[in-house]
């Protein structure tokens, strides 16, 4: 019976870990130069980004479609959150500054990342 309890406690120790490395191992994969798209509503932009040990900054060909710039990221399964850290005029839609949560999928050096309102960004790794 100790020998199962044991057991058990281990196992749960190990997918507890692993999920946390699983989380480190994301961030990691996912540095990098990476170009390509962003797109909204049938409307496209070329962009640049950057991610690098939890920061990002990024540029846009087009103003402000999407605003980028500087911040963080967190990574949680499939899940990317920005925490932009630049400070932006009123005069254009806030919803195109890139923070807040998106999905992501990392397939080779193709980086897709979708939010929940269709935006979507498909970038290859430099």
């Amino acid at each position: 019976m100790k020998a199962k309890i044991l057991i058990l406690l281990c196992l749960l120790i190990a997918i507890v870990g692993c999920s946390n490395d699983d989380d480190d191992n994301n961030q990691a994969n996912i540095n990098g130069n990476y170009v390509g798209i962003f797109e909204r509503n049938g409307n496209t932009s070329n962009v640049v980004l950057t991610f690098t040990n939890g920061t990002f900054n990024g540029q846009s060909a087009i103003e402000k479609f999407p605003a980028l710039c500087n911040g963080t990221f967190a990574i949680s399964g499939n899940t990317i959150t920005f925490t932009n850290e630049c400070i932006w005029t009123a005069d254009f839609d806030w919803s195109l500054i890139l923070s807040n949560q998106w999905d992501f999928s990392l397939n080779n050096n193709v980086l897709i990342m979708t939010k929940s309102n269709g935006d979507k960004y498909t970038l290859t790794r430099q």
